[in-house]
């Protein structure tokens, strides 16, 4: 003990150096882009015990060992039965792919991807803001007669949250069975409104608990999604979460945000992720029988895809997805998101979009919610408009939207940031929209958008202060913490 007392400095540098040069010889067994590489070995043995603790936290490839496995859900002969039902017969993939001509090449490689399938009978209704989102909701809350699902990044027992759980405790209380999953960082429920959920009924797990939520920020892999289903026949998707931020009549500082109400077809793949959610949160055994997936009279054709990402998937489907978007665009591109901290592949598209005469416009906030995510945002903004991308700061409020509206044939709602985290770390959900005139809706509403907003331009964005751009770097270096 002696020894180890009077050497303990050196014990753990050795200890440190051990571990350092096994990491680095997996780092050089993964065959991972050279600069990268190089930046986590130069990491791991220039600065001991920091270097470890980096990579341990953003140098894993959770994809090749999984977070959680899918295969209780996945292998359920009614979800199997579900999952061929939606397969499609060649006629009406052409059908399709007359409408879309190259963007038609997203439908395979989200099949391919993760098996997602493209869905045709379906409604959908873009919904601007959470004042109208959650009157809708509520309403159709009201009107369930068998299940409720609920997986939320956010959820708060605020005044839009308690009116949302009177809602749920009530048709609990009428015997509808109701589910939730809630992001355990993300969500903040007192002590008090959880006792009576429970004593309700109502069945809620945090998804991948920590100790400390208020001290752990977003350091490690979380549940972004916001997902709704009721008696599996609607379904709702899209950026607006459980909190009196999101709805104007209950916010000082107006609040911009895009969510989805979707019938049809489409609630099917969204009822198999919520149950691969719950089964992994709540680790009992599911009961999945095919009461979750009753027959649809719905007699819209929307064609929709749910491309759904996380560390739980093979590849990065929804970055993969937009990347796929943005390079076989030929018109425009019209993008919103509230955080802009893209990898080298999203940006270059952009920029080569932009320089082939495309109409590349991309409207981001302003003032954001986060000082550190405003700085990294701004940091990427110069290379985009050196490429002749339209950049416009929100200046009415904070926008939280992530659109993307592309030709007037294909659009994107969901969770999924324009970012590192939604990319690569975080479980993040998108619906995929093949449609001529929801795509021309979503456009409308982007530039209407644009009206309150301020153009960036070039000369001008160069000119900001050197103390400015220092920080914007140091933001930028934080990216994979945001």
């Amino acid at each position: 003990m002696e020894f180890i007392k009077d050497n303990i400095w050196k014990i753990l540098i050795a200890l440190n150096y051990i571990l350092a040069l096994s990491a680095v010889a997996t780092i050089l067994l993964k065959k991972l882009n050279p600069t990268k590489a190089l930046s986590y070995i130069i990491g791991l043995l220039v600065f001991p015990f920091v270097g470890l603790i980096f990579y341990y936290l953003f140098g894993q490839e959770y994809r090749k060992t999984k977070i959680f496995s899918r295969k209780n859900v996945l292998n359920n002969s009614v979800v199997k039965k579900i999952q061929e039902e939606l397969e499609l017969d060649t006629r009406t993939i052409n059908a399709v792919d007359d409408l879309l001509d190259e963007k038609s090449k997203l439908i395979p490689l989200l099949y391919n991807n993760e098996k997602s399938k493209l869905t045709i009978n379906n409604s959908v209704k873009i919904i601007k803001n959470g004042d109208d989102k959650f009157k809708l909701l509520f309403d159709d809350l009201k009107k369930a007669e068998h299940h409720i699902h609920f997986e939320y990044f956010i959820i708060k027992d605020d005044k839009i949250g308690t009116e949302l759980f009177d809602i749920l405790c009530d048709k609990a209380g009428e015997g509808v069975k109701v589910r939730i999953v809630i992001d355990d960082v993300g969500s903040s429920i007192s002590s008090k409104m959880k006792r009576r959920i429970k004593e309700c009924g109502i069945e809620m797990h945090s998804f991948m608990p920590v100790l400390f939520s208020r001290f752990t920020g977003q350091m490690n892999y979380r549940d972004h999604r916001k997902i709704v289903v009721i008696d599996g026949k609607v379904g709702y998707v899209g950026g607006v979460n459980i909190s009196d931020n999101y709805v104007n009549a209950h916010n000082k500082r107006y609040w911009r945000d895009t969510h989805l109400r979707v019938v049809g077809e489409a609630v099917k793949p969204l009822q198999i992720l919520f149950f691969t959610s719950y089964d992994f949160a709540s680790e009992e055994e599911l009961e999945i029988s095919k009461d979750y997936f009753p027959e649809h009279n719905c007699k819209e054709n929307v064609p929709l895809q749910i491309a759904a990402s996380g560390p739980d998937t093979d590849w990065s489907n929804i970055m993969e997805a937009v990347f796929v978007a943005i390079t076989n665009a030929e018109e425009y591109i019209y993008i919103t998101t509230p955080y802009f901290i893209a990898n080298d592949e999203i940006i270059t598209a952009l920029q080569v979009a932009s320089r082939s005469n495309l109409k590349v416009k991309m409207i981001v906030p302003k003032k954001s919610d986060s000082w550190i995510a405003e700085y990294a945002t701004n940091s990427y903004l110069e290379s985009l408009l050196e490429a002749g991308v339209e950049v416009y700061h929100y200046t009415k409020g904070f926008v939280h939207a992530k659109t993307m509206v592309i030709d007037g044939v294909f659009s994107s709602i969901g969770t999924a940031n324009m970012d590192y985290r939604s990319f690569n770390i975080n479980f993040e959900v998108n619906a995929l929209i093949y449609s001529k005139g929801v795509s021309n809706e979503l456009k409308d509403i982007f530039l209407e958008d644009i009206k309150d907003c301020e153009k960036l331009e070039l000369e001008s964005w160069q000119n900001r202060s050197k103390r400015t751009k220092i920080i914007e770097a140091l933001a930028r270096l934080l990216a994979p913490l945001l």
